[in-house]
């Protein structure tokens, strides 16, 4: 079965009720600023998935590891907004994604719901960084990526009270709070399928 076939039985099987839903778990929310962001999975022999590194400047998750992605502008579907964020971070043409489907938003500490949107890429695509948002990309692969023996629950205090988060260190890359979080949701649907 190819990385297509995969995705799709995974986002078409039940497992929602198994989903990391918040940085912030049983905490009551104010609306939310909707987002969201492309999962590119390359269509490898070996999948990748297509990350990028936040400026130092943002003034949100300066310098951490992201999927692309944005707010959804007024009238713009989720999908709509995740390839035109890729576009815009990375200048991937949005006709070169074979978009498969989407996860459950996640709520993030910052005020947002960002619905994952999954898409298949072609390998080795020319992408290139926008200099003032990211400061580099890179592909990681999938297997390792999804794995639940690389994710690791992790705590640290934010904001006076101990909050409780998840981490994958790639390469000596890390991945962490509501990126590792949407990952480990797209490995608990496909394990789960």
């Amino acid at each position: 079965m190819n990385i297509h076939d995969q995705l799709r039985r995974a986002l078409a099987a039940p497992g929602a009720n198994r989903l990391l839903e918040s940085d912030l778990p049983g905490e009551r929310f104010e609306p939310a600023i909707p987002a969201a962001v492309l999962i590119a999975v390359t269509d490898r022999s070996d999948p990748g998935v297509i990350l990028t590194v936040r400026r130092d400047h943002m003034r949100t998750h300066a310098g951490q590891i992201a999927f692309p992605g944005g707010r959804i502008d007024p009238g713009e579907s989720a999908i709509e907004a995740a390839l035109r964020e890729a576009e815009e971070e990375l200048a991937l043409d949005p006709a070169r994604v074979d978009v498969i489907g989407d996860l459950a938003p996640y709520r993030t500490v910052t005020g947002y719901a960002v619905t994952p949107v999954i898409g298949v890429m072609a390998p080795d695509l020319p992408l290139q960084a926008q200099e003032a948002e990211v400061a580099d990309w890179f592909e990681a692969p999938l297997a390792f990526l999804l794995d639940p023996a690389n994710h690791q629950r992790r705590s640290a205090l934010f904001q006076g009270q101990e909050r409780h988060y998840y981490e994958i260190d790639w390469n000596g890359r890390r991945i962490w709070g509501a990126t590792a979080a949407m990952t480990i949701n797209l490995a608990r649907r496909l394990h789960a399928s």
